[in-house]
């Protein structure tokens, strides 16, 4: 179950600081740890995680210690047990240890400060690995083991784990799609079939935001071929027939050096034209940016003389500016399996690309014609004339175009 001085602390204790708040804790004589992806992610080998610590103090009994030590804390959680604690500027959650007790037909959490009955509330094996400042690691259900075999299974009766929080069901392909290496565990995945349907009680801003974090995964593909084979999202989404080009975006964006991007990823999954694109975003609730983002990508067409030509870039990235053309360039090879070898250099140059200034603006041509309206119209014609022109022609030949 222990594991002394088993994991390399230096990934998590990237502030000294921290450990301000651990002096705090055993001064009250209580244990504080670190727990979830902090731990998981290092013992994996990756980066870029928060960090998540839990304790066997009460939160009255943290927010106390934390005041002794003029450590500030704000509420994030408490309904759940969880207090927020101000490091570095930077708000660290601090749950207070659980344990299930029966009442009546149902089961409620309380406080404890048994480290085995707060690991069995929480939902993955490899979510219920805990370690100290030290770096000894406490692991209640062989989670580590599970890490290293590429095992992703609930704790306990997967049954009962989902009907505590449907939304596990996220979260169970999630992390299959992100750490799985073996055969998807069969009680975890048949408990997620059969209670598909609990997913409808959960907030589809909570859904949405798990299906986000699942598609930048490394084995998007595959894992949304199990959700679709098995209707996991109906209630929220339609089928898609369109994994091969899914599996190619993602190959071009590695290729490429990018960072996965889901709303690319989602995009390729539906092609949608603008009246569809426009119900996933409304159904998803889409922010009002993505909204705008993923309609125009619906909206505006790239073709081929586009994406090939560089003068025809040149164009669209003065319309519609860089990231937009670096996104319907990935797009445009992803859903016509476009095999380009010169798209690493297409990307580089248009990132690279200084974007050309029109040399006019609309008081050069006040008192040269009439009123306001004809102004615009001139101008845009104008500009048009310098966009055809290869951008070349100046403020002084444009007005002597008049």
């Amino acid at each position: 179950m222990m594991r002394s001085e088993y994991l390399d602390m230096t990934p998590i204790l990237r502030s000294k600081n921290i450990l301000k708040l651990f002096s705090a804790v055993e001064e009250h004589g209580g244990t504080l740890r670190f727990v979830g992806g902090a731990v998981r992610d290092t013992l994996a080998g990756l980066s870029g995680f928060d960090l998540d610590l839990a304790t066997d103090l009460t939160p009255d009994e943290l927010v106390e210690a934390c005041q002794d030590f003029r450590l500030k804390t704000v509420p994030v959680g408490l309904k759940f047990g969880t207090t927020g604690v101000v490091i570095d500027n930077q708000v660290l959650q601090v749950s207070s240890l659980k344990r299930r007790i029966k009442k009546g037909r149902h089961q409620e959490e309380v406080f404890t400060d048994d480290w085995s009955a707060d690991a069995a509330t929480r939902d993955l094996t490899i979510n219920a690995v805990y370690a100290d400042s030290k770096g000894n690691v406490f692991d209640y259900y062989n989670g580590i083991d599970d890490l290293e075999h590429g095992v992703v299974r609930f704790i306990g009766n997967a049954e009962e784990r989902i009907k505590e929080d449907p939304l596990r069901i996220m979260r169970f392909f999630r992390f299959y799609s992100k750490f799985g290496k073996a055969p998807i565990d069969k009680e975890s995945f048949d408990a997620c079939i059969k209670l598909k349907d609990e997913l409808r009680k959960v907030a589809i801003e909570q859904v949405r935001d798990e299906l986000f974090k699942l598609l930048v995964t490394p084995n998007v593909t595959a894992t949304m071929r199990l959700i679709y084979d098995n209707d996991i999202l109906g209630y929220f989404l339609p089928q898609s027939k369109h994994l091969d080009e899914l599996e190619q975006l993602t190959k071009v964006v590695a290729d490429a050096q990018y960072e996965g991007n889901f709303l690319r990823r989602l995009f390729v999954l539906y092609q949608p034209n603008v009246a569809q694109a426009e119900n996933i975003a409304n159904n998803l609730r889409f922010t009002k940016k993505q909204k705008e983002v993923f309609i125009s990508w619906a909206k505006i067409s790239l073709d081929v003389d586009m994406a090939a030509s560089k003068h025809e870039r040149l164009k669209f990235i003065y319309r519609y500016g860089k990231q937009f053309t670096i996104d319907k360039i990935l797009l445009f090879a992803a859903i016509h399996q476009v095999n380009i070898t010169v798209l690493p250099a297409v990307l580089k140059e248009i990132e690279n690309t200084v974007v050309p200034i029109f040399p006019l603006r609309g008081r050069d041509l006040i008192g040269r014609i009439g009123n306001g309206e004809q102004v615009g119209r001139v101008l845009a014609k104008l500009e048009q004339q310098w966009i055809d022109s290869g951008f070349t022609s100046t403020r002084d030949e444009l007005l002597r175009a008049l």
